[in-house]
């Protein structure tokens, strides 16, 4: 099973698990189902620009897309397309907005977090 299928069904689990335990505001899969997809619309464009020697879309775009909820998509395009995924210095970057956004997710759902803004 490929590292991209794998990080999802555990975001996914991770997912499940922080909304069974805390409370997840029901549009929250919306926008990660829509942040993914502007994601990988973003990387199958900018593969298309790499091919026809266009202007390409900004590395830093495409982690700022990534950190904002979109890495399962940008997973999905790197995986589908082979884009960006075999660049070491990008990959890097990649997964540590990976992390932190999915840290971000968590944090945010906790009773902690919410606790602090009462």
């Amino acid at each position: 099973m490929p590292v991209s299928s794998i990080a999802i069904l555990v975001f996914v689990a991770i997912y499940l698990a922080v909304a069974l335990t805390w409370s997840v505001p029901s549009w929250l899969m919306v926008v990660y189902l829509a942040a993914s997809f502007a994601c990988f619309v973003t990387y199958a464009l900018d593969k298309e620009a790499a091919r026809a020697g266009r202007r390409r879309v900004p590395e830093r775009t495409l982690h700022l897309m990534s950190l904002a909820g979109g890495w399962p998509g940008a997973l999905l395009a790197q995986q589908w397309l082979r884009h960006k995924s075999s660049k070491p210095s990008f990959q890097v970057r990649f997964w540590a907005t990976v992390a932190f956004n999915v840290l971000a997710f968590v944090l945010l759902n906790s009773p902690w977090v919410a606790a602090l803004t009462r």
